[in-house]
């Protein structure tokens, strides 16, 4: 579960840190109060894109940090000590935005792509947004939803794998069919430009060691003279070589050295120098003898060169790639000269991955046709508790052809309602109502995360449009839901509000000068006055007061004696 959260200089948020528990928390505010921004910053550190503008003005980074308790959560444990992250049963996420739109994110203090912490973050929450029912209508998101319920999340991800195996291979062989008829034509192109790379007989670093050359001959007068001038001047000269003086000095110094010892190492100095001098003097020399210059010899480094860079330009290569070149032709001529065996085990291969993919696939639809009855009866039952009674809501699951497989599986999978008795279910996209649909995905939602196995559920002001003995539903479902999860509720609905555990407000606080969000954990007597402020609006009188106080303690009763159920 979710223990604490922290944001600093988040929009209007300068400094916030709350302690959270189990069960439902619900969060509520005046219009404008910035209840939403604690989920935003929620969304944010589970790794959801963000910007620049979420720093708030005149900082230069915004900081976001939350601790999760894993000891009910195995999956989540079992991903990081995959990813060698974990630390016990905790986990610490945090998310910095810098003023410039930089962001960097961290798990248990280690820097990780924020893709990591989006994919740890599915793990450990689950966030429905109040727009939630416009992507609803969607078929993508209507057969998540029933494989999310029907736990048949992993085998949806195996058919997925399955699928792309399968079209891989038989992406292969199908290319490797379309190429038959041009077959012998390649061959005999591949045939040629390998003739001509091995009657070029490139060695090993032989393009370097022909450039290094190269260079030596077109420069070996210069070479020549700088050599014989060095030797001149270390040990040719008949007076005043750099050999001779040393050896003199080193003479005299030994004589020194003979009538006060601490002269010793320098004598020995002169002596190494002298040695070093007289063995560079034959490097040089040697140098000089072995130095060629033969016009022969350039032309035929030029030639070499030219034959290698043109052959080279003429494959679109670097001269330096022409072996890594060869050998690769070389492979798609194999390929080619033995198609007809590779063909056949390719396409054995494809067989049998079509046929794995269509197994799995057909496990899948069995799975879903069982849960498409369990979720449909579900929601039905809490249409009728959200103020749509004799409303009916039906998964349909349509076999597709033999011949026109997906990814996702062998089916099409489509939501179907009935809001008002008597008339058949059409598809979700259809409904007219925007109410009717605001309500209808309150109560998919609800259903489908007691089918999940996330254990922390944010559900922003999804009760939106609603009221009286519907909202009062919707609350007693989201507490139902807190006795096995932690859940969380952003609302403006006093019904809701009054059923919560645990109760936030959220305050927007300004100086004139600037503008600031605080949270606070309220009391009970601070309950019933915010309660009342939500029944009542700006003037909250004894009777509004006394009626929150009610709803707050009839609520509790009620609590109570379902625990005793």
């Amino acid at each position: 579960m979710l223990a604490s959260i922290q944001v600093r200089n988040f929009a209007i948020i300068d400094e916030v840190e709350v302690e959270f528990a189990p069960g439902m928390t619900v969060l509520t505010g005046e219009t404008g109060a910035g209840k939403s921004i604690l989920v935003d910053a929620m969304g944010l550190v589970l790794g959801e894109r963000g910007g620049a503008g979420l720093v708030r003005s005149g900082a230069r980074r915004a900081e976001f940090t939350a601790e999760f308790d894993l000891r009910n959560l195995p999956a989540a444990r079992e991903w990081l000590e995959e990813q060698m992250l974990d630390l016990d049963d905790e986990c610490i996420l945090r998310r910095v935005v810098s003023a410039d739109g930089r962001s960097r994110a961290f798990i248990n203090g280690n820097n990780v792509p924020l893709q990591s912490l989006k994919s740890l973050g599915e793990l450990l929450l689950d966030i429905h947004g109040q727009h939630f029912h416009q992507s609803l209508a969607r078929r993508d998101v209507q057969r998540e939803m029933l494989d999310y319920f029907g736990g048949l999340v992993d085998l949806a991800v195996a058919t997925d794998n399955a699928y792309s195996e399968w079209r891989e291979k038989a992406d292969k062989l199908e290319s490797l069919d379309a190429s038959d008829a041009d077959r012998e034509a390649k061959l005999d192109l591949l045939r040629f430009q390998i003739g001509e790379l091995e009657a070029l007989d490139l060695q090993p670093d032989e393009f370097e060691a022909l450039v290094s050359e190269r260079a030596r001959l077109q420069n070996s007068g210069r070479l020549a003279e700088g050599v014989t001038a060095a030797l001149h001047r270390i040990y040719d000269a008949d007076e005043g070589n750099a050999h001779s003086l040393v050896a003199e000095a080193n003479r005299d110094v030994e004589t020194l050295a003979s009538l006060d010892e601490s002269l010793q190492p320098a004598a020995n100095l002169l002596s190494e120098a002298s040695i070093q001098l007289g063995e560079a003097a034959d490097v040089l020399r040697r140098y000089g003898d072995a130095l060629d210059m033969d016009p022969a010899r350039q032309n035929f480094v030029e030639e070499r060169l030219d034959a290698i860079t043109n052959l080279a330009r003429k494959h679109r290569s670097e001269p330096e790639n022409i072996d890594e070149l060869l050998q690769s032709l070389c492979e798609q001529r194999d390929d080619l000269e033995h198609a007809e065996e590779r063909g056949e085990a390719l396409r054995e291969a494809s067989a049998a991955a079509e046929e794995a993919f269509r197994q799995l696939a057909e496990q899948l639809t069995r799975g879903r046709l069982k849960a498409a009855k369990r979720f449909g009866k579900a929601v039905t039952e809490a249409m009728g508790d959200l103020g749509m009674p004799g409303g009916i809501f039906d998964v349909g699951i349509s076999p597709r052809s033999a011949d026109r497989p997906r990814a996702s599986g062998m089916d099409d999978i489509e939501f179907l309602i009935s809001a008002n008795p008597g008339q058949d279910p059409q598809p979700l996209s259809r409904v007219a109502s925007g109410g009717e649909l605001s309500r209808m995905s309150l109560a998919i939602q609800v259903i489908a995360s007691d089918g999940s196995r996330i254990p922390t559920m944010v559900f922003d002001e999804v009760d939106s449009g609603v009221g009286g003995g519907v909202a009062e539903m919707v609350g007693m479902r989201m507490r139902e839901l807190g006795r096995t999860r932690q859940v969380f509720c952003v609302t403006h609905l006093p019904q809701v509000a009054s059923l919560g555990n645990h109760h936030f407000r959220i305050m927007k606080l300004s100086d004139g000068k600037s503008t600031r969000t605080s949270i606070k954990a309220l009391s009970d007597d601070e309950r019933v006055e915010e309660i009342a402020r939500m029944l009542g609006g700006v003037e909250i009188t004894q009777r509004t007061r006394d009626h929150a106080a009610e709803m707050l303690s009839s609520n509790r009763g009620a609590t109570a004696a379902g625990k005793r159920a």
